[in-house]
């Protein structure tokens, strides 16, 4: 199944009215990846201005390093031209292709900030990574618990007291903690540089036999701690892998193209603000080569945590990000429709196509395919500098 991208099926609901960035590889001698930045229906390159994208973000005040740096930036290619020439199986090498919009900064993400996936993630644990038995231990979970956990809000004295009830019921685990606790689950999902973009091949490990997309909102956090913007996510997780123990997460998490970013990161300004990122309604859809089609949707609205709580609990003084970092918020998606047989659940099979979409960040679309088959990551930050260095961007 192939990927077709188009500028009225990527960008926001309101086109290029945004402050839209990101990167593309842009052919030259020699070629490279650069900063860009979507003006009308083209692509300009800031890289003159802005050698990284963790650069760039940096800046005291991005929004207005961006105005100033696209009057004088040149035009790569039309929009349109890059997007076609972005799905791997059709690239034209002399032409330029989007890249993930992050380059040097930490990719990190929350865990069990929805009330829905938080009681997922309580199945999985006493499922032990067994979709046969989720059915039954889901039901009981919700019938127990479900209703108590939407009403609580994390760290204050009734998800305390609530938290003392269920020790008392023996209904308490390790992801209730971090889901109604005082402290968020933050994690690291995969490293600088290895993020996929839009229209890229997503990886599923070849051994896991139940896993789904996350379709997330990303924050765009500057050194300092500040949101700049957002962009979309697919945390692709896999269920059986941290079902079977909590320790598993890294490999569950991190694997070769598990972490995908895109299309573009929309910076905040006069079209688009933190409070509209808190009202954002994302919505997932699923196709398969068997016919298969998950369509599904979930709110912002519906965060247990704020994303201004998450961003603080993430980079402070006992942590810091002088590159910046990216933020996975959280998924209240957890896919329970049968693919197959009754009580099964959803998994993904290879061959699936999955677009994330919301209005104001437009559409990340991804292919899966097993981590093993999946171009493998080569291009790190060693890679980036050189590759700097040859063109002469470095210490601009």
């Amino acid at each position: 199944m192939d990927i077709s991208l188009l500028p009225n099926n990527v960008l926001p609901s309101d086109g290029a009215a945004g402050t839209l960035i990101g990167r593309a590889w842009v052919p030259g001698h020699p070629s490279g990846p650069g900063v860009v930045l979507v003006s009308g229906g083209d692509i300009k390159d800031l890289s003159g201005s802005f050698p990284t994208m963790a650069a760039l973000l940096a800046q005291p005040d991005a929004l207005q390093a961006v105005r100033n740096a696209a009057a004088k930036a040149p035009i790569v290619c039309s929009l349109d031209v890059c997007l076609a020439n972005t799905p791997p199986g059709r690239r034209d090498a002399a032409k330029p292709y989007l890249l993930a919009p992050t380059d040097l900064q930490a990719i990190k993400a929350c865990g069990v900030t929805f009330a829905a996936s938080m009681l997922e993630r309580v199945i999985e644990e006493r499922a032990k990574g067994d979709p046969t038995a989720a059915e039954a231990i889901r039901q009981v979970i919700a019938r127990e618990i479900g209703g108590d956990l939407r009403r609580i809000k994390p760290g204050s004295v009734e998800a305390d007291t609530l938290k003392q009830a269920l020790i008392d019921r023996g209904m308490w685990s390790q992801y209730l903690e971090v889901g109604i606790g005082p402290y968020a689950e933050v994690f690291t999902k995969s490293q600088p540089m290895s993020a996929v973009g839009t229209g890229a091949d997503i990886g599923i490990h070849p051994e896991s036999s139940w896993n789904n997309p996350e379709p997330e909102v990303v924050l765009v956090i500057d050194p300092t701690g500040r949101i700049v913007g957002a962009t979309l996510g697919n945390d692709v997780n896999l269920r059986d892998f941290e079902g079977r123990s909590a320790l598993l997460l890294g490999r569950a998490k991190d694997n070769n193209a598990s972490a995908a970013l895109g299309p573009f990161i929309r910076l905040f300004d006069e079209t688009f603000t933190v409070d509209e990122l808190r009202q954002a309604d994302l919505s997932v859809k699923v196709t398969g080569l068997d016919q298969f089609v998950l369509d599904d949707r979930s709110s912002m609205r519906e965060i247990s945590r704020d994303v201004t709580d998450l961003a603080k609990q993430t980079l402070s003084r006992n942590h810091q990000y002088p590159d910046g970092l990216v933020l996975y918020v959280g998924t209240m998606f957890a896919p329970i429709k049968d693919r197959g047989a009754p009580g099964m659940g959803f998994t993904h099979k290879i061959g699936d196509i999955v677009t994330i979409t919301t209005p104001k960040l437009g559409a990340l679309v991804n292919r899966v395919r097993l981590t093993t088959e999946v171009e493998p990551w080569t291009f790190g930050t060693r890679a980036l500098m050189e590759n700097l260095a040859q063109r002469g961007l470095l210490g601009r």
